[in-house]
């Protein structure tokens, strides 16, 4: 089953009364991450395979940093789903899962990827900064790479708060603003991914650490170096993938661990 999206989108202006909100969910309406990569037919089992074994690539330090096997018979929310590429892993390791995001693309989608992994989820539309569930009902709520891309960050953290049950892990992530990718992309002039997004606001350790100063107990974690790429093309490309990637990674980790782009966190409620 192929399922057809429309990618180009008109975006109208926060002034021009449709609010910040509706321009996010316009632009992921019209926008799956990681399309360029697939080559199976959008919808299809393959579509899900190529984008799970590109992300899970692109991403190695993930399954380090989240094991997906400690959830089983935990009831998780995944706020910002997608496609539900990570939470299949989720359920396939026996977590209760929920999904919900602002996208009716992503949330059909995520449907037909349970459905074609016989996986068993409750998949929503739904604003991750105001959510439609009661105090205290998951054990763990997992947002990665959803928060800089909301219209309230702030008021999309409180929510995970006031949903975890008491002692919840939340499992969040945001960019760098301080990181290799950032200062490579203005140094090279290359736009990074979802840059045209309504929404995209980078974060330093600090400032992340903050906005979680609620939870009882933050694990921040720095992540996401150099690994070769394979969605853009030519000479810039060429030389990212055999002169920096190289470099980049002879450097200790204890030195440039700061600069990771991806600054994951672990709260304990």
């Amino acid at each position: 089953m192929a399922v057809e999206i429309t990618t180009e989108i008109q975006k109208t202006p926060s002034n021009g009364g449709t609010s910040l909100l509706e321009e996010i969910r316009k632009y992921w309406n019209g926008h799956i991450h990681d399309l360029e990569i697939a080559i199976h037919p959008v919808g299809t089992k393959g579509f899900f395979d190529d984008l799970d074994e590109y992300r899970f690539d692109k991403l190695r330090y993930l399954p380090r940093i989240v094991d997906f096997n400690a959830y089983r018979g935990e009831r998780l929310l995944e706020i910002g789903c997608g496609v539900g590429i990570d939470l299949v892993r989720f359920a396939k390791c026996g977590a209760i899962v929920t999904g919900v995001d602002l996208s009716e693309t992503a949330i059909n989608l995520a449907k037909r990827n349970f459905e074609l992994n016989n996986c068993g989820s409750d998949l929503r539309l739904m604003n991750g900064e105001n959510l439609d569930f009661d105090d205290n009902s998951f054990d763990v709520v997992y947002a990665h790479g959803v928060l800089q891309y909301t219209a309230n960050a702030e008021a999309m953290i409180g929510e995970i708060y006031r949903v975890l049950k008491p002692r919840g892990e939340a499992i969040v992530m945001v960019y760098n603003k301080y990181s290799w990718l950032n200062f490579l992309s203005k140094l090279m002039k290359v736009e990074l991914e979802h840059e045209d997004a309504p929404v995209l606001k980078k974060y330093s350790i600090s400032e992340f650490k903050r906005m979680l100063n609620k939870f009882s107990k933050v694990e921040i974690v720095p992540e996401r170096f150099p690994v070769r790429t394979r969605l853009h093309h030519g000479i810039k490309a060429l030389l990212y993938n055999y002169v920096f990637v190289g470099l980049f990674n002879t450097v200790p980790r204890s030195f440039v661990r700061p600069l990771g782009w991806h600054i994951m966190a672990k709260a304990i409620k």
